[in-house]
């Protein structure tokens, strides 16, 4: 069985790569992201936001994701919330949760029960994947580009487009959060023995296949 862990910051195209490279190898693909992100909802959706409280959310919701590139989504307590965690409210209080430490520990060892038991392989993008949940992967990747090339692929996903407008209220909603959750995990810089794969200047394709070689290279 084969692990590969993705990590980066927002914007720099974990998702949409992880999903291909998923695809193409066959393997199961796993977004940490949208387990925070739904615990976050959960949390905003009940008004919980002291640490005590949002470990008891966590420790007491059904939280359930799926493991398909091709047929994701994630719900809590039988609610799909598949679309709703992507809302800015939610990007905007993801550290209600992340930032809890006993809860960021519920979640790590959910998603090392998922890694655990996958059949052929996964691919895990995240945060804190290559340092803390799965620091033994066979492969693992930082993924990272330029602040202006993360917040222009931010507000073109979330806008639509990116212009002078979209960029202005996309800014904070990217390095801001990057500047919440870097207190937590370390995300920015590669830990020894991480590849670090710079986005900025090369093309969807060129990233999957980048990280293809990667997995090859590996076996």
């Amino acid at each position: 069985m084969s692990v590969v862990a993705i990590d980066g910051p927002s914007g720099v195209g974990k998702s949409s790569t992880a999903k291909e490279v998923a695809r193409r190898l066959g393997y199961q693909y796993l977004d940490t992201g949208a387990m925070y992100r739904a615990m976050a909802w959960l949390c905003l959706n009940r008004g919980v936001t002291d640490p005590v409280d949002v470990l008891e959310q966590v420790r007491g919701a059904d939280l359930e994701i799926s493991l398909s590139p091709d047929e994701f989504f994630v719900s809590v307590d039988d609610i799909d919330v598949t679309e709703d965690i992507r809302g800015e409210d939610v990007s905007a209080n993801v550290q209600t949760v992340s930032g809890v430490i006993d809860a960021r520990e519920e979640l790590i060892e959910m998603q090392r029960a998922y890694i655990t038991a996958a059949p052929e392989g996964i691919v895990v993008e995240g945060r804190d994947i290559t340092t803390v949940v799965a620091p033994d992967a066979d492969v693992r990747i930082l993924m990272t580009a330029r602040d202006e090339v993360r917040v222009a692929r931010r507000a073109k996903e979330v806008h639509g487009n990116a212009d002078a407008e979209a960029i202005a209220a996309t800014q904070d909603l990217v390095t801001g959060r990057d500047a919440k959750d870097s207190a937590t995990t370390s995300f920015l810089e590669a830990a020894d023995g991480v590849f670090t794969l710079d986005t900025s200047d090369i093309d969807f394709d060129q990233v999957v296949e980048t990280v293809l070689q990667l997995v090859k290279d590996s076996q």
